[in-house]
C-alpha cells in the first residue's frame, strides 16, 4: 500500500494576490521599537485596520510581511519600506487611511502603492547625522575636514566566523554637507546599503571620533532616503 504523504491544508488555495508596498515615518519614541518587536507591531495593525491579509502557502501559513531594509534600532527614518499582499484589490489611499490609524506613536503611513523595485535593487541610502561631543561643533568640523582628507580610514569588521578583518570604508563615504551649530557637527551622507557591503551611519560616524579620541554626547542618526544604483528613489 503506497504511503499517503502529508499535504498543506491550503495546498489547492491559490487565491488572487495583490501586493502592496507602503512607505512609513519612525521616529521619536518609535526609533526604540526592535525589529522583532516592529514585525509584531504591523501585524497587529494590519488585523486591526481588518485588511484582507494574503497569507503564505505551505503547511504552517503565517501573514506575508517583508522589510526591504531594516532599520538600525535607535535610528530615526522618514522613508521606511513594508512589503505586504491582500486578497482585495483595495485602493491605494483606503489601505494607507486604515493602517495609518493604527500605528503606534511615533510611526506614520506615508504612501501606499503596488511595487516597482525589487528590494535587490537597492544600493544605497542616505543619512543625516548629528553629533554632540567634548569638543566643540567647530572644531568637530575642522577635524572632520581632516578625516574626510585621508587616504584610508580603516575599521575592524566583525566577519561570519566571528572574527575581525580590516576594512577601508573610505571609498564608501559619500559626504555630501557638512555644517555645525552651537551643539552639533550635521553630516549629510551617502552610503552603501542593501544586498552588497552595507555600512552603518553610526559606524562611520564612531569611526570619525575614535580617530581623533573624542567622547560621544549624543549621536542621532535619521535615514532620509533609500536608492537604487542610478540615484532615483526605491520607493
Amino acid at each position: 500500500m503506497a504511503e499517503k504523504r502529508l499535504q498543506p491544508k491550503n495546498v489547492d488555495l491559490r487565491p488572487d494576490r495583490y501586493d502592496r508596498r507602503v512607505v512609513y515615518e519612525k521616529c521619536g519614541r518609535a526609533k526604540y521599537i526592535s525589529h522583532l518587536d516592529l514585525m509584531r507591531a504591523m501585524q497587529r495593525a494590519i488585523k486591526r485596520a481588518k485588511l484582507p491579509i494574503w497569507y503564505t502557502q505551505g503547511f504552517n501559513p503565517h501573514i506575508y510581511i517583508m522589510f526591504p531594509l531594516t532599520l538600525s534600532l535607535g535610528f530615526e527614518s522618514r522613508v521606511e519600506i513594508m512589503d505586504f499582499a491582500l486578497l482585495e484589490d483595495i485602493p491605494n489611499e483606503e489601505v494607507r487611511e486604515r493602517l495609518d490609524a493604527q500605528m503606534p506613536e511615533g510611526m506614520r503611513i506615508v504612501s501606499c502603492a503596488a511595487p516597482v523595485h525589487s528590494h535587490t535593487e537597492i544600493t544605497h541610502a542616505d543619512y543625516s547625522v548629528r553629533i554632540s561631543s567634548d569638543e566643540t561643533p567647530a572644531k568637530m568640523a575642522e577635524l572632520f575636514e581632516d578625516f574626510m582628507g585621508r587616504e584610508v580610514i580603516e575599521i575592524q569588521k566583525r566577519t561570519k566566523k566571528g572574527t575581525y578583518k580590516p576594512v577601508d570604508i573610505k571609498p564608501s563615504l559619500d559626504v555630501r554637507g557638512v555644517s555645525y551649530d552651537d551643539k552639533y557637527l550635521s553630516l549629510e551622507m551617502r552610503l552603501p546599503a542593501g544586498g552588497g557591503f552595507n555600512l552603518n551611519a553610526n559606524v562611520a560616524a564612531e569611526a570619525f571620533l575614535d580617530m581623533y579620541g573624542l567622547k560621544a554626547d549624543e549621536i542621532c542618526v535619521e535615514r532620509t532616503k533609500i536608492l537604487l544604483e542610478n540615484g532615483e528613489d526605491f520607493c
